[in-house]
């Protein structure tokens, strides 16, 4: 552990502490929850690791290559783990092991050998042998049509694609406990095994429960106070109305949707910013608040940009809820933009199913799905609508796209009138032949002798590129910012004649380039090595640096060589102009006093452009057509076309014709939002019981399919999804009739009997202990402290943040407002189980391992906080005694007083500290409750 200034001695005090509050309380700590390799194994290998072997292995390592290399095939579990020349390609578990993953890496072997793939894709190999390498594959090659034999009329016999049937609530021997129909479902299921629910929480608990779970915030000990003190019948429903009203419900409840809809502000390659993610968090947070009918907040995440909007306010909120669509974690790298583009849509469709319906709709991508009646050609049914929607705007590296939100009328005016004036601006300038910096240019309108990059002798690999767009000739190349010390390029010219040559140097500058890159000058002179800064606007033109003059035989063996050693970011090789004395000043078709001083008015004009507020979404493909379906998930294999339309196991009836002119989104958002639809309310309705109680009548809140769990009280999950379309959609009301049962209420004390019976509370006989999530402790350790910032909304990082590498979180405004980047999360985030950003993550692991308390004891942000909440314990004055701020204390973090034992075990170590500053006594006794279990466990 590490030692902190002002906590002298803590090593010894601090856990010594913690151990006599604490220690003797401590029960059983569960074991940390991991993925298993059963459906989620399966899920991930059908949509990572399936197609990567199609697409990059199965033309030399399957039954349908010509000749079969090095004795291996992939297509096959059998075939993966038998291996080849070279042993087993897969050990599961052991990835050290594992031949295919050496190969991946190009460690001894290199595979595929036309080039590396990327390095998110190797991680998801890694991943997915960690896990156990789950493969569900037989010895059998996939067929090569999919789409064939799946029996769907006897798919819908299967529970989840049944509409949901009203039903009574059963009659129980108790009549006298249930207090609404929820309970006579519980208390039927328990009574059918001979048991009785537990006894009713205390108010005190109860008060602390109902607090997290909707607003995620601790109640004050006045609160608790005025709740157990209250003798009205309506009491504990008063306490459930004020907390559905306050702005903190959305702040809750939205980060639970966070979770499920993969919410980041950045992708894992290269750390791209989302600038205007946020606005789509305040959107959900908004949402919840408002309490919006969930079929009309479903559509608007679908399609709301298509839909009708009745005011500027809609229009702007219906296009931020399109945001939804473009959150992936997408490689923009990938130069095959046909399966690019299908990647995108298929984490869009992956997000849909399991979002919306529970389903597990990716794994029909390459085939019909193993488990579920989803064939494939319902997979591209579904495709096809979001394949006609534009989420990137393609190039080398392809970009999300953003566009202006709607503004009033004199805004949008203002707005088209300047770019009218720029797009004249450069018009003219494309007349002239320029602008100089603006686009690429040829090697024959340079003076001098031009040597590019396609004539650079290459060592190591280089990547080719036209991303930066003011590159001389076709493009340039760069070194992947990998490989250290193994690449060089050499520009070797051939000169007509011997002299003093002008070496120039061309690159492309951007922040992610090398600050040092070494480049070294070979002429008759000897060598020079100049150290060029690549992150730095070239001097020359904007294209070019000089590395000096220096003296050339004709014809000789001089050279530039740009080398990647010891260098800290991208390093480019564009062209080496060689220029005689006075060629440096022939005019070229990119040069002229009139095309600068355009340049310089162009650039003026648009730092003069009115500011507009932009979002992340998505608009239309300019040409509608349906899919065909992708041989083995191919985007170069096209099988029979099929059209636009949805799961046929989950629609009743006809479906709308799609339309000629638009993608089919809205009427997809209808169909997933109709009533009609068997999965939809059934699927947040099971969302809202896990979230209030830590696991949802069926547990599997993101795959209602026959991989997943069925309902522990199907006719209970049915009478609530009626109920909840019955009341309009409404969130709010579906958490106030589940929060007001005495299910809800219930203590989470234990009874030998039912635990011998139903040892993982199925039937619902006591309350779950649940431990806090990450925000939940983040939030209250501020909240504690008297340091919690509660401004709502807005961005909550830099506008200028390029990439989110080393992003140090330092803000004190609730969790949700905390940057969600994909390559920088909190260390608390990530010691306490945050959901993957990346990923469909309807249920958290709830894990307790060891470093959770070493960060709750050691972390600076711990220790900060508990000083601030001594500072602000002593400041009361109130809490005129030590007895009295023990108390204060306790109720503050725990929510309650100390027992006896903790009473005199907290007022010794404090009279024992007399001649340590009471801050400090204070802060480590505050550091102590934070790291209790009782802390982070709620009853």
């Amino acid at each position: 552990m590490r030692r902190t200034a002002g906590f002298g001695g803590w090593h010894g005090w601090l856990p010594a502490l913690w151990l006599g509050l604490f220690a003797p309380a401590l029960g059983p700590i569960p074991a940390r929850a991991g993925l298993e390799p059963g459906p989620a194994g399966v899920e991930f290998f059908e949509r990572k690791i399936r197609p990567v072997l199609v697409k990059e292995c199965y033309s030399c390592h399957s039954s349908g290559a010509k000749k079969v290399r090095g004795g291996l095939r992939l297509d096959s579990r059998a075939g993966m783990r038998a291996g080849g020349e070279t042993g087993p390609a897969v050990v599961p578990g052991q990835p050290e092991e594992s031949v295919l993953l050496d190969a991946l890496r190009y460690d001894g072997i290199e595979m595929p050998p036309k080039g590396r793939l990327p390095a998110e894709v190797v991680a998801d190999f890694e991943r997915w042998v960690k896990m156990g390498a789950p493969d569900p594959r037989d010895d059998q090659p996939p067929l090569a049509l999919p789409g064939k034999g799946l029996d769907i009329e006897a798919g819908r016999r299967y529970w989840a694609y049944r509409a949901p049937r009203p039903c009574p609530p059963p009659e129980v021997a108790d009549p006298s406990w249930p207090g609404n129909e929820i309970d006579r479902f519980v208390l039927a299921g328990l009574e059918a095994k001979a048991l009785r629910p537990v006894a009713d929480a205390d108010r005190a608990t109860l008060a602390r429960r109902v607090a997290y779970d909707l607003v995620g915030l601790p109640p004050t000990p006045e609160e608790i106070d005025a709740f157990v003190n209250d003798a009205s019948p309506t009491a504990f429903a008063n306490l459930v109305d004020r907390l559905l009203a306050s702005p903190r419900f959305g702040e809750r409840w939205g980060r639970h949707w966070l979770d499920v809809v993969r919410f980041g502000e950045s992708l894992t390659l290269r750390g791209f910013v989302f600038k205007h993610a946020w606005r789509y968090r305040d959107y959900v947070i908004d949402a919840f608040n408002d309490d919006r009918p969930f079929d009309r907040f479903l559509q608007e995440q679908i399609a709301g940009d298509l839909l009708p909007a009745g005011s500027l306010d809609d229009r702007r909120r219906q296009s931020v809820a399109t945001t939804f669509l473009t959150l992936g974690n997408t490689n923009l790298e990938d130069q095959d933009k046909q399966q690019l583009r299908m990647d995108v849509v298929d984490e869009q469709l992956d997000t849909i199913g399991k979002a919306f319906l529970a389903q597990t709709i990716g794994c029909a991508r390459c085939h019909d799905h193993k488990f579920d009646p989803i064939p494939a050609a319902d997979y591209y049914a579904l495709a096809g609508i979001l394949r006609n929607v534009k989420t990137l705007e393609h190039a080398n590296v392809s970009k999300w796209l953003e566009l202006p939100l709607p503004a009033p009328p004199e805004q949008e005016e203002a707005a088209r009138s300047h770019e009218r004036a720029v797009a004249a601006l450069e018009a003219r300038l494309k007349a002239l032949g320029g602008p100089g910096k603006a686009g690429p240019v040829a090697a024959g309108e340079l003076p001098g002798i031009v040597v590019d990059d396609t004539r650079a002798k290459r060592v190591g690999a280089w990547q080719e590129s036209t991303f930066a767009n003011r590159h001389v000739g076709a493009g340039f190349l760069h070194d992947r910012n990998e490989g250290k010390g193994e690449k060089s390029l050499t520009f070797q010219p051939d000169l007509p004649e011997a002299g003093k040559y002008e070496v120039r140097l061309a690159y492309t500058p951007a922040p992610n380039r090398a600050g040092a890159v070494p480049v070294t000058v070979f002429s008759a002179d000897g060598e020079k090595t100049v150290t060029v800064d690549m992150r730095a606007e070239p001097p020359i033109d904007g294209r070019f640096v000089s590395l000096g003059t220096h003296s050339f035989e004709k014809n000789g063996q001089g050279y530039v060589l740009i080398s990647n050693e010891g260098t800290d970011g991208y390093v480019v090789g564009d062209a080496v102009l060689f220029l005689l004395p006075g060629q440096a000043d022939k005019p070229t078709r990119n040069s002229g006093a009139a095309i600068r001083a355009l340049e310089a008015d162009l650039k003026r004009l648009r730092a003069e452009a009115p500011p507009r507020e932009m979002v992340m979404t998505v608009v239309e493909e300019a040409k509608i057509e349906d899919a065909r379906v992708h041989v083995r998930g191919s985007v170069h294999t096209l099988g029979e076309l099929v059209p636009r339309g949805f799961l046929r196991v989950a629609t009743d009836g006809s479906t709308p014709a799609m339309p000629g002119t638009e993608s089919g989104r809205r009427e997809l958002a209808a169909w997933l939002a109709s009533p009609r639809n068997p999965l939809t309310a059934r699927v947040l309705v099971n969302r809202a019981w896990h979230w209030l109680f830590g696991a949802g009548l069926a547990r599997t809140p993101d795959n209602f399919g026959t991989t997943g769990e069925a309902p522990s009280h199907p006719e209970l999950l049915d009478v609530l999804a009626l109920r909840f379309v019955e009341d309009g959609w409404s969130v709010k009301s579906l958490v106030r009739r589940i929060v007001l049962s005495r299910t809800y209420r219930l203590s989470a004390g234990d009874d030998p009997k039912a635990r011998a019976i139903d040892p993982e509370n199925r039937l619902l006989w006591r309350a779950n202990r649940r431990r806090l999530d990450a925000e939940c402790l983040r939030d209250t350790i501020l909240f504690v402290s008297g340091r919690l910032d509660p401004a709502m909304g807005g961005p909550s990082f830099p506008t200028d943040l390029a990439a989110d590498y080393g992003f140090e979180q330092t803000g004190r405004r609730r969790s949700v407002y905390v940057p969600v980047f994909r390559n920088a999360l909190p260390e608390l985030f990530e010691v306490f189980d945050f959901a993957d950003p990346s990923l469909v993550v309807g249920r958290r692991d709830a894990s307790t391992v060891a470093p959770q308390a070493l960060f709750l004891l050691n972390h600076p942000f711990a220790i900060e906080q508990a000083r601030q909440a001594a500072r602000r314990l002593l400041a009361e004055a109130a809490n005129a005694d030590d007895a009295g701020r023990l108390e204060r204390a306790y109720r503050l973090v725990l929510g309650r007083p100390p027992a006896a034992a903790e009473r005199r075990v907290g007022l010794r170590f404090v009279a024992e500290r007399s001649g340590v500053a009471p801050e400090e006594s204070w802060a480590m006794l505050f550091q102590a409750l934070f790291a209790s279990m009782d802390f982070r466990y709620v009853d």
